[in-house]
């Protein structure tokens, strides 16, 4: 798998209503705009209390893509939706926070513990 597409972008809505996005892979810079437009309509139209990018599974990220994540923290607070990273490696938390992902969204779950 060499590039997200919609095969490998799972979005999800829990029990407690958090929608949860898990793109798997690259997040190459043909992906940015596809994966822009999940998370923009996923804070301006469905408005949960809570959106999680779930990124155990991508393993290396275009800077194009930090940059819309760390766009989305901030549409989502104007908005009322809480935005965390959960799972990222440790090479892509850094390449987030230089982004501007503030530090306290970027989250590691027990099951990567």
């Amino acid at each position: 798998m060499n590039r997200m597409d919609v095969s490998t972008l799972e979005v999800r809505t829990e029990p407690d209503g958090t929608v949860v996005i898990r793109p798997r892979g690259v997040v190459g810079e043909a992906d940015v705009v596809h994966l822009q437009q999940v998370l923009v309509r996923t804070v301006r139209k469905v408005r949960p209390s809570r959106l999680v990018l779930d990124l155990t599974d991508v393993f290396r990220l275009d800077p194009i893509a930090a940059g819309t994540m760390s766009a989305v923290c901030g549409l989502g607070d104007d908005h009322g939706v809480a935005v965390f990273v959960h799972n990222p490696s440790e090479h892509i938390a850094d390449q987030l926070s230089t982004a501007g992902v503030p530090v306290q969204r970027l989250r590691r779950t027990a099951a990567m513990a």
